[in-house]
């Protein structure tokens, strides 16, 4: 399925992305396994950390701020927005990224080869 959005918005992001979404996007670049991954991907109304379209796997990379004020009900509308189009999200705390970047990276691994 293709998602599309705002590209503008997107390319910004790019420029400005976290210490974690730059560690991540290192490995994934050079398409782990073959599967190739997007950085900031446009879809709809939002911008996706990172995006496996083969699999359909959206990966989010989530620092302090979604614990916070309306944070998680928001991303609970995104989730269900990208879930309706087929899109399955994996959310991984941005201090997990630092801390353990093997175990994010078989995560994804999982979650992009799960049937």
């Amino acid at each position: 399925m293709r998602l599309r959005g705002d590209k503008s918005r997107a390319r910004k992001l790019r420029r400005k992305m976290s210490l974690p979404e730059v560690l991540l996007w290192q490995q994934l670049r050079n398409e782990p396994e073959g599967v190739q991954f997007r950085r900031q991907h446009p879809a709809g109304p939002y911008v996706l950390d990172f995006f496996c379209a083969t699999a359909n796997v959206a990966v989010e990379i989530d620092g302090e701020a979604h614990n916070s004020r309306d944070r998680p009900e928001r991303d609970l509308r995104r989730d269900s927005w990208l879930s309706d189009r087929g899109v399955r999200v994996l959310r991984i705390p941005a201090v997990e990224v630092l801390k353990n970047l093997d175990g994010v990276l078989q995560a994804i691994s999982a979650a992009v080869h799960a049937e």
